[in-house]
C-alpha cells in the first residue's frame, strides 16, 4: 500500500490513538477511515489502469447516487449529514486519489505537492475535525495542516516504495526527503494550538496521533543519508516508542492547557493551495 490518506497508510497509529477516544466517536472516525480505505485500495491495487479507472468510476457513481446497498457509502453519507460535511471536501479527496490512477505520477513543484497532500489527507483531517465537533474556522484550517503534515511524512517515508510503483511525489535523494520532513514540521507546528478547540475528552487522542506521525520524520532524518535510508526498509514507530510518545503527549496536553496563544494568529501555509482551491468554501 502506498501513501494516500494518512489513516489508510498508518492504520496502526490510528488504532493506537483511537484507543483514547470514546467508543462512539471512534466508531464514527472508523467509518470515515473505511471510506478512504476502500477508495485508496482501488488506486493501489496491482491491476491494469483501465480496470482501476472502471472500479473507481463505479465507486464514485455509487457514492454520488447514494447507493446505500453499500454500507461503506451509507455510513459516509450518515457522517456527511450528521456533521454537515461539505461535499466539496469529499470530491477533493476523490480527485486526489483518482490522480494516482495513472501509469506514472510525477509532482513537479511544491504547489503540486501541497495540493495533492491537501486532497488526499488535509481533507481527511478536516472531516475528522468536523466529526470531533470543531467549528472554529482557524481550528479547521489547523486540522487541514495536521492532515497535510502526516501526508508529507508518509511521502518522505515511502519514496523507494513509491518509485517502484512509478509514483514520484518528490525526488529520490536525501536532501529532498529532509526538506519535505522540514516542510511537514511547519504544518505540525501550525496544527498544535487549535487542538485546544477540541473537547477535553478527545484532545489527547489527537496529540498522540500527531506525536507518533511526527516521530517517523525524526527517525528518517536520523538516517543521515540516502544509503542508510534505503537500507532501513519501511521506517515505523515501534510499540515501545509509541508508549514513550504517548507519555510525552501528556506534557503536550499540559502545555496546551496553559497556552494563551490564539490559533487565529497562526499564519497557515495555504497560499499555494488557495491558488487552485478555495478552502473557505470547504470549511
Amino acid at each position: 500500500m502506498s501513501n494516500k490518506s494518512y489513516l489508510s497508510v498508518y492504520a496502526k497509529s490510528f488504532n493506537w490513538a483511537g484507543f483514547f477516544l470514546p467508543k462512539k466517536t471512534f466508531k464514527k472516525c472508523s467509518a470515515l477511515y473505511d471510506f478512504c480505505r476502500v477508495a485508496d485500495n482501488i488506486a493501489d491495487n496491482d491491476e491494469k489502469i483501465e480496470n482501476k479507472e472502471k472500479k473507481f468510476s463505479h465507486f464514485e457513481n455509487d457514492f454520488n447516487q447514494k447507493n446505500f446497498d453499500n454500507p461503506i457509502i451509507k455510513n459516509m453519507w450518515d457522517l456527511i449529514e450528521e456533521f454537515n460535511i461539505s461535499l466539496k471536501i469529499v470530491q477533493d479527496l476523490l480527485i486526489g486519489i483518482k490522480s494516482d490512477i495513472k501509469n506514472k505520477v510525477k509532482l513537479d513543484s511544491k504547489k503540486d505537492l501541497l495540493i495533492y497532500s491537501y486532497r488526499v489527507a488535509g481533507t481527511v483531517g478536516l472531516m475528522m475535525a468536523k466529526i470531533l465537533r470543531v467549528n472554529k474556522k482557524s481550528s479547521l484550517k489547523s486540522a487541514i495542516d495536521l492532515g497535510i503534515a502526516m501526508q508529507l511524512t508518509n511521502i518522505s517515508r515511502d519514496v523507494i516504495e513509491d518509485s517502484k510503483n512509478n509514483r514520484f511525489y518528490i525526488d529520490e535523494n536525501f536532501e529532498e526527503i529532509s526538506s519535505t520532513i522540514n516542510l511537514a514540521d511547519t504544518f505540525y507546528e501550525n496544527s498544535f494550538y487549535s487542538i485546544k478547540d477540541i473537547s477535553l475528552s478527545l484532545r489527547f487522542s489527537i496529540l498522540v496521533a500527531r506525536r507518533i506521525y511526527r516521530k517517523i520524520g525524526y527517525k528518517i532524518l536520523n538516517k543521515k543519508n540516502i544509503e542508510n535510508y534505503k537500507n532501513s526498509g519501511k521506517i515505523y514507530v515501534s510499540n515501545m516508542e509509541k508508549i514513550f510518545e504517548t507519555f510525552l503527549s501528556i506534557f503536550d496536553l499540559i502545555k496546551l492547557s496553559f497556552s494563551y496563544k490564539r490559533d487565529d494568529q497562526i499564519q497557515h501555509e495555504h497560499n499555494l493551495i488557495y491558488e487552485e482551491i478555495n478552502l473557505d468554501e470547504r470549511i
